[in-house]
């Protein structure tokens, strides 16, 4: 079982190589299509601005990558800002087309809360799923300015933020993670391993 975390120089991708090998989940960080397409699954992680990251994607050739992975039924995961590039667009620095891979769109924190969003708030699971297994009240580390905006169906977890901030979205194989779940101790551990248990059942109905 091996995962491609997403190279295109817009990801902590180092820390989140090192949170899969601790877990015991070979991976390679790569730009390459042809890796892309024969992983096991896609860890696509992100920080920064929207706008720039679909720019970087989109110079790189990723995006038809990614979309050709996920009509495969390849699961992928987003993480960060990754999350919000599954989305079909976002409102940072005006309008930016996303992957459109889980409905929604990307939205700026209410003024209500202090922006960014930075530190450990509570998860609430709404949904089961192997990421959210035992996870109902755990803390997670956000960092973030913008959140999803999504229908309820497709937000496995969140967390409460002067709003309700989607903590955890998926729709069908494609999974997002607003949070880092790489800086989340033992629990971000065990979202990383409910990934990988996805990744074995789907290899396993091969």
């Amino acid at each position: 079982m091996r995962i491609a975390i997403i190279d295109y120089d817009a990801g902590n991708t180092k820390s989140v190589s090192k949170a899969l090998d601790f877990i015991g989940l070979e991976n390679t960080i790569t730009a390459a299509k042809n890796t892309i397409l024969e992983a096991d699954g896609i860890i696509l992680p992100g920080v920064g601005a929207f706008p720039q990251a679909m720019a970087a994607l989109e110079e790189r050739d990723l995006i038809p990558a990614l979309q050709e992975a996920v009509a495969h039924g390849k699961p992928l995961l987003g993480v960060c800002l990754g999350m919000q590039l599954l989305l079909d667009s976002s409102e940072e620095f005006g309008y930016t087309q996303g992957l459109g891979l889980i409905p929604g769109h990307a939205k700026l924190l209410p003024d209500t809360a202090k922006i960014p969003h930075m530190g450990w708030n509570r998860l609430e699971v709404k949904q089961n799923s192997p990421l959210t297994q035992d996870q109902d009240g755990n803390f997670v580390y956000y960092v973030h300015s913008y959140y999803a905006v999504c229908d309820e169906k497709y937000v496995l977890a969140s967390s409460d933020y002067s709003v309700e901030v989607p903590g955890i979205i998926a729709n069908e194989n494609v999974y997002g993670a607003q949070f880092h779940p790489e800086k989340s101790g033992q629990a971000g551990l065990n979202i990383l391993q409910g990934f990988k248990e996805v990744i074995a059942c789907r290899s396993s109905q091969q």
